[in-house]
């Protein structure tokens, strides 16, 4: 008996809500470093072989122009591939190794970009294979293209999987929803951001704008252990914003390379992000870091927070920088 099981549609990054096709938004994500390597081959006679190697094929010089091709194809990937984004490559190269009765192609992309470059990588070695078979099948009808594959890549958050996860709590510092006159978002998406990623959440708990308080609870969670602290509100400029004046004497270290982090990614999708105070520091051995209390200031730092920030905490293990 044949078993059918029912594909939820949002496991496809390509397809919406609905089932339609559609281009994924990669407007809320950083530009990082990313790099891809593909492989594949072209299997053929060796007499082809030979008449390649000696450049005597009647179409000329084959690698070379395979090569160019190959390259050319990995920068126009985005008008072949009709959802691919179009990506400012940093580099592209394909090496070529010549066996007996095959030729192994491989091709390496890299760019600083928000998303990754393996179609990009695929599609340079695909069209570097059809340019030699172009190229060769005036004397050699038997070539066969194959084994194209994704190696290896680099970059974004599928490239730091494993590692060390702090313990994580979440605190929601607002008047209004401690009250219950408005509905937390923020926190919700921090705590699933952080979830998501391998973090063990401690508590996420919310409570009104009061110097005391934030205190209270950050001196009960950094003496349980709680290794990182991500608080959400009170850093704007209102007279109830107390998070940085209650927090920031309690640091023993200040973080300024995540300040700085959060305070351009901010700016670059809204100027009035220069007007927030979030703050980063050390309480103890607890990492604390104050954001603001939008949703999108809660979405912005999980994409750019996780998981370059879980570095931290192998170091301060003394795992080093590697």
């Amino acid at each position: 008996m044949q078993v059918l099981t029912q594909i939820n549609v949002m496991d496809f990054s390509h397809i919406d809500n609905n089932g339609n096709i559609a281009m994924v938004d990669v407007s809320t994500k950083p530009g990082t470093l990313r790099s891809a390597r593909a492989s594949g081959s072209v299997l053929m006679q060796p007499k082809t072989i030979e008449l390649l190697s000696r450049d005597a094929l009647p179409k000329g010089n084959v690698l070379t122009t395979a090569k160019i091709a190959g390259i050319l194809a990995a920068k126009k990937t985005a008008h072949l591939i009709p959802l691919c984004h179009q990506l400012n490559l940093s580099w592209a190269d394909i090496v070529f190794d010549v066996q007996k009765e095959r030729i192994n192609i491989v091709a390496t992309v890299k760019t600083k970009e928000a998303t990754g470059v393996e179609i990009e990588a695929l599609t340079a070695v695909s069209v570097a294979a059809l340019t030699i078979y172009d190229m060769c099948k005036a004397v050699d009808k038997s070539m066969e293209i194959g084994s194209i594959i994704l190696e290896k890549k680099t970059g974004g958050k599928s490239h730091t999987t494993d590692g060390y996860r702090p313990k994580t709590s979440i605190l929601v510092l607002s008047d209004s929803i401690s009250s219950g006159r408005a509905i937390d978002r923020s926190g919700q998406l921090l705590r699933e951001g952080f979830e998501a990623a391998g973090c063990p959440i401690g508590e996420m708990r919310i409570i009104a704008d009061n110097e005391e308080d934030i205190v209270a609870v950050i001196d009960e969670w950094t003496a349980e252990g709680i290794e990182l602290i991500v608080t959400t509100g009170g850093t704007g400029l209102g007279p109830r914003d107390v998070t940085v004046d209650a927090l920031v004497p309690k640091f023993s270290r200040r973080l300024p390379g995540i300040e700085q982090a959060l305070f351009n990614w901010g700016q670059e999708k809204t100027r009035t992000a220069m007007l927030s105070r979030l703050a980063a520091g050390m309480v103890g051995s607890s990492m604390v870091i104050c954001l603001p209390g939008s949703s999108g200031a809660a979405s912005d730092a999980i994409e750019l927070l996780v998981p370059a920030l879980f570095h931290a905490f192998a170091m301060m293990k003394g795992e080093g920088h590697a």
